[in-house]
């Protein structure tokens, strides 16, 4: 959040105004938010956000990307490693099982951290507002790490035969995401509008089905 050596009470400040910064881009998005909005919803003057963050509304906007993106890489980081421990592969007839109880713990980050995702969401309709040191901030804070972990976990299951993933650790990992997630993001816009529960079963289980049927080792 901010440099080593900067008082307590300052780092306090710059997370304040973080913090209310992140509920005005997730609800106006970079392009229409204002520094006086973000400005007015931290209970600061404008001058105070400028001393704290002198790039002013990108930097501020970077800030609350990398911030938000570090707290859900660890908690998918987190979430994948209890359920694909890395010494522990799964036995043939739990993979599945598995693979769905993945599905369910990365998609319901969804309504567990509401405020990141709505910035995501407007970090897709807006790509060609947003700095883009700020697309690569958000994607080396948060998507990179995750994308070289799930990898990671693929070609242990392949390494342990449970997989054939054809060459390709990295396109299957992305495969795996694309098939558990996108039909439920477009559905809820990205957690706005949650489906019923029933529903989001079916859609994670069609998921998992399909990566199977694509990438299951046979004998």
């Amino acid at each position: 959040m901010g440099r080593p050596n900067e008082s307590p009470r300052k780092l306090q400040k710059q997370m304040a105004i973080a913090s209310a910064a992140c509920t005005v881009f997730g609800r106006e998005g970079y392009a229409r938010a204002s520094v006086d909005a973000l400005a007015a919803a931290a209970d600061v003057s404008t001058r105070t956000l400028y001393n704290h963050f002198p790039g002013g509304k990108a930097q501020l906007f970077q800030t609350v990307v990398t911030w938000t993106s570090s707290e859900v890489r660890d908690a998918q980081l987190a979430r994948l490693h209890a359920v694909l421990h890395p010494e522990r592969p799964p036995r043939p007839d739990e993979l599945e099982r598995d693979l769905i109880s993945l599905a369910r713990a990365f998609n319901g980050l969804m309504a567990d951290y509401a405020n990141h995702f709505a910035l995501v969401r407007h970090i897709h309709a807006e790509a060609d507002h947003v700095p883009p040191e700020v697309l690569r901030a958000w994607h080396e804070a948060g998507p990179e790490p995750v994308g070289r972990a799930l990898t990671e976990a693929m070609a242990r299951l392949e390494d342990a035969g449970l997989l054939d993933l054809h060459g390709d650790a990295s396109l299957a990992a992305g495969h795996f995401t694309a098939l558990i997630s996108h039909r439920i993001v477009q559905a809820t816009h990205y957690g706005v509008l949650p489906l019923p529960e029933p529903e989001t079963d079916r859609l994670l289980r069609a998921g998992v089905g399909a990566f199977l049927r694509a990438y299951a080792a046979h004998p």
